[in-house]
């Protein structure tokens, strides 16, 4: 393996899509891009730019139905298709639909070989994790479902023990459900409640298949749960499982949508607390898997005060040191992020203000998300081995 080398998947093409004023629009990845790159991130020794092939049918298959490529294929040249999830508000067709979605897929595909066959030690692909896509269906503004795709792609090589984690705000339905009964895919979920936001699924209870029983863990927290909280659920859960799941690598899925700023949920991260997120990510992999970690974007609709800054210090935790969070956004950037999206607020700094604080969780008390965290603990940590109300374990 390259020691310390990270894989930098990016595919400018994207870019060249036009989603008119979709919450999805790439605009956040092309801002993303070049704020890295301003800041020296892209340029750091042992970076290494891999400029990705799409997806082939056979890639997609592993995970989607043959029938559902052709029909999203088809849907841009039918302006009455229906069906398949796809003409719909959340997932609108649009020219060149198939072939963005596929080049997607093949960013996250080559970011897993690239770590699987040992060329580097982590990848990041900030335009992937789409975590909605189901085998047959469009969801959630996602057409292909990319972390699902390069998981089972890593299955297919003869990988054993994959564990896939999934911090946005969303549940990760589609991934969960993808591997739901496959004993060697672990799927971890930190997510908005689906007691009050979409998909509506990811609670504590959903445990896995008959063969699979505690490979799904999900993590339902409340409504305004700040930094604090969700790193207390983060370090209560998390590390637990994928230290007794033992995997051989790491997918991760960093949507920048826990945000307090994101219009489209009601969790009060920071971006210093999701940066917080994105180190523990990396020591986590570093202890139990040699540093094998592929990571991916995801959701995020703050397209310039947020999305941007979060993702540059997930690619700068990833290729080496962590940005300071007083770093300042350099001129050129603010005034590309004014030209893209002149009624944003451009960030002048990396932070947020507001250094996150890590809790330890204990058992007992009557805090909601101490609450949401026991009752993941009970529904998973017995399956594994664990004691849930042992805050050691």
């Amino acid at each position: 393996m390259a020691d310390d080398a990270t894989a930098v998947v990016w595919d400018s093409a994207l870019l060249d899509y036009d989603m008119g004023d979709h919450p999805l629009d790439p605009v956040r990845v092309e801002l993303t891009m070049a704020l890295a790159r301003e800041l020296g991130v892209l340029d750091r020794p042992g970076v290494q730019m891999i400029t990705p092939r799409p997806a082939s049918e056979t890639d997609l298959t592993r995970v989607h139905r043959p029938d559902y490529l052709d029909a999203v294929r088809l849907a841009p040249i039918d302006p009455f298709f229906t069906g398949w999830g796809l003409n719909t508000p959340d997932n609108p067709v649009f020219d060149g639909m198939h072939d963005s979605a596929a080049r997607i897929c093949g960013a996250t595909l080559a970011a897993a070989q690239a770590v699987w066959q040992g060329s580097a030690r982590r990848a990041v692909n900030v335009s992937g994790g789409l975590h909605h896509a189901m085998p047959a269906r469009a969801a959630g503004f996602c057409v292909y479902n990319d972390p699902a795709v390069a998981i089972a792609w890593l299955l297919e090589q003869g990988a054993q023990r994959v564990a896939y984690l999934d911090i946005d705000v969303h549940h990760g339905d589609g991934v969960q459900c993808a591997f739901y009964d496959d004993p060697r895919v672990l799927t971890v979920s930190l997510h908005e409640t689906p007691l009050a936001l979409f998909p509506g699924t990811g609670f504590a209870d959903e445990v896995g298949g008959p063969n699979a029983e505690g490979t799904a863990v999900n993590v339902p927290l409340p409504p305004n749960t700040d930094d604090a909280g969700w790193l207390r659920a983060f370090h209560a859960v998390v590390p637990s499982v994928v230290r007794a799941f033992a995997p051989e690598i790491i997918i991760s899925q960093c949507g920048a949508d826990a945000h307090h700023l994101d219009p489209l949920a009601d969790l009060r991260l920071s971006v210093d607390g999701q940066r917080a997120a994105y180190i523990a990510i990396r020591e986590l992999a570093d202890e139990v898997c040699d540093g094998r970690w592929v990571a991916t974007g995801g959701g995020g609709y703050a397209l310039v005060e947020v999305v941007p800054r979060a993702w540059t210090h997930l690619l700068a935790v990833a290729t080496g040191e962590p940005l300071a969070p007083e770093t300042r956004t350099p001129p050129g950037w603010r005034a590309l992020a004014a030209e893209r999206r002149p009624d944003a607020k451009v960030p002048e700094t990396m932070t947020d203000g507001t250094p996150p604080q890590t809790q330890q969780w204990s058992p007992g008390t009557t805090d909601p998300i101490d609450r949401a965290i026991l009752a993941t603990r009970t529904a998973v940590f017995p399956l594994h081995g664990l004691d849930p109300h042992d805050p050691r374990d």
